[in-house]
């Protein structure tokens, strides 16, 4: 079967009171590279389909990764009819959406988010999505590789003259996803992903280095840039610096930039922060929206219409979080401004925190039949879902080699990792430096510093930056496996807290 077939047939055959069906096709081709060898290839292909019954105000979820016939999506219907009907009633129950939601919105409040010129609104991105639902997967292969592949021979042939070793791998992923309701909503999107990550190696003690990019073509992978990046970040591990802990003026590169927002993003779930659980708490009560958090003409966003960020223009949830509703599957995504000229603007909405989750009928034993929504609460706030990309843009136009040039003496990083919260009420993050710390004295890396344990906050550190560089595309190196759509600028912080040396290398 077609998998816009098994959603349609699962839809038809639902005994619940609504029913969501996802189906999702990911072809994926990558190549692996290792002592300036290529060592392995690959290509795999998979299929997924998700269920979500509703009876009454509860739901039930199901997955599976192979239905090949009416028996196997049969079975999986009943199963997730069965957890609904055993579930209690969902505090983010809200009706399933169709294509006559009045333009998606919740019933309630409108998204008060902007496009850019020229970008097509989504009822537009609805409607084409209608028109090419029985379309089949878009496949990916390895001829993506092809310029990469070639350039990457000869990267391997420079390096082992110099005594280099590169290490490396490239992945490029292209997954449609079909989704309908119950309610008659039917939307198709295909998305392309593709990453490559780069270990660069030399004889020298400490002489490791790293850097990453997201691609969704690999049109814009220039191996001969990256090469010299390495070759160049190598020399300068020629000089070893042993330097204790302590607070150090600090530049970052974008990797580390994104790795750091990347999980304040995640963090920043509205109903949460109106719980007073998170760093986006207001002491004695509600979020903190519209408190400064950075300096004037700091922008956090996302747009799923960005051409270079381009992400998935609609909801997609196989769970409910405080981040996520199974209610609110194909709900369009629209550019939202989290943080506007440094202050804080929005948090991740679904429709059900953004109203405050006032609903009758949530209490057990209430009529699941005849109970209805009540009007919004006074504290309801704009829909704002999470978009799978981030931007963080602060007017700047300084590239990381002018910062540095203009750095009298500091700390220049290359990446962070093994990244881990401390204490989620000021989003305290620790973690370690890996593949390459520099130190910089009048305006010139003058070799490799020894790594450190980070103890940061990076909502914090927003309120700290004396320096903002140009945005531009880059890869968190630590979220890599979940997160790659990120555009973000080097920035500047005069007390960085390297809390600890450490013996990792």
């Amino acid at each position: 079967m077609q998998s816009h077939e098994i959603v349609e047939m699962a839809l038809a055959s639902s005994r619940a009171d609504g029913a969501v069906v996802i189906a999702g096709e990911s072809s994926t081709v990558n190549l692996r590279w290792a002592n300036n060898t290529l060592t392995t290839n690959g290509a795999a292909r998979d299929r997924s389909v998700t269920v979500i019954s509703v009876v009454g105000r509860a739901f039930g979820v199901r997955s599976a990764s192979s239905v090949s016939d009416r028996d196997d999506l049969a079975k999986l219907l009943r199963l997730s009819e069965a957890d609904a009907r055993e579930a209690g009633n969902a505090d983010d129950y809200a009706e399933l959406l169709g294509p006559d939601a009045d333009g998606y919105t919740d019933g309630y409040t409108e998204v008060t988010t902007s496009y850019r010129s020229g970008q097509p609104a989504p009822a537009a991105a609805h409607a084409a999505a209608q028109t090419t639902f029985a379309d089949p997967a878009q496949r990916t292969s390895t001829g993506v590789f092809a310029e990469f592949a070639r350039d990457l021979g000869d990267a391997f042939e420079a390096a082992r003259a110099d005594g280099r070793r590169l290490f490396g791998f490239a992945q490029h992923e292209l997954t449609t996803t079909w989704l309908g309701t119950s309610a008659g909503l039917r939307l198709r999107h295909s998305q392309p992903t593709g990453s490559v990550e780069w270990n660069a190696k030399s004889a020298t003690p400490g002489g490791s280095v790293w850097h990453g990019q997201s691609t969704h073509d690999f049109t814009d992978v220039s191996v001969p840039d990256t090469d010299a990046l390495l070759r160049q970040r190598l020399a300068w591990a020629a000089r070893s610096v042993e330097l204790p802990a302590g607070r150090y003026e600090t530049l970052l590169p974008p990797s580390a930039v994104a790795d750091l927002l990347t999980y304040a993003y995640w963090s920043a779930a509205g109903r949460d922060a109106a719980e007073g659980r998170t760093v986006f708490s207001r002491a004695g009560g509600g979020s903190r929206i519209g408190e400064t958090l950075g300096p004037p003409g700091l922008h956090l966003f996302s747009d799923p219409f960005d051409p270079e960020l381009s992400a998935t223009p609609f909801v997609i949830a196989a769970s409910s979080s405080a981040t996520s509703s199974v209610f609110d599957n194909g709900l369009p995504l629209r550019r939202t401004d989290w943080i506007m000229d440094g202050k804080l603007a929005a948090l991740v909405q679904t429709r059900a925190s953004a109203r405050g989750g006032a609903l009758e009928g949530q209490r057990a034993g209430d009529d699941r039949a005849n109970a209805r929504p009540q009007a919004p609460s006074p504290g309801a706030v704009a829909v704002t879902p999470f978009v799978d990309n981030l931007t963080l843009d602060g007017g700047g136009t300084a590239s990381l080699e002018g910062m540095i040039a203009n750095t009298s003496r500091g700390l220049l990083l290359t990446c962070l990792w093994y990244i881990r919260e401390v204490d989620p009420q000021i989003l305290l993050l620790t973690g370690l430096t890996r593949d390459g710390v520099y130190l910089i004295e009048d305006g010139e890396v003058v070799g490799a510093v020894n790594n450190f344990r980070f103890n940061e906050s990076p909502v914090d550190l927003l309120g700290r930056l004396t320096e903002v560089g140009a945005t531009v595309r880059t890869l968190p190196r630590e979220w890599a496996d979940w997160f790659t759509l990120a555009r973000m600028p080097a920035v500047r912080v005069p007390d960085f807290n390297m809390s600890s040396v450490s013996p990792a290398s």
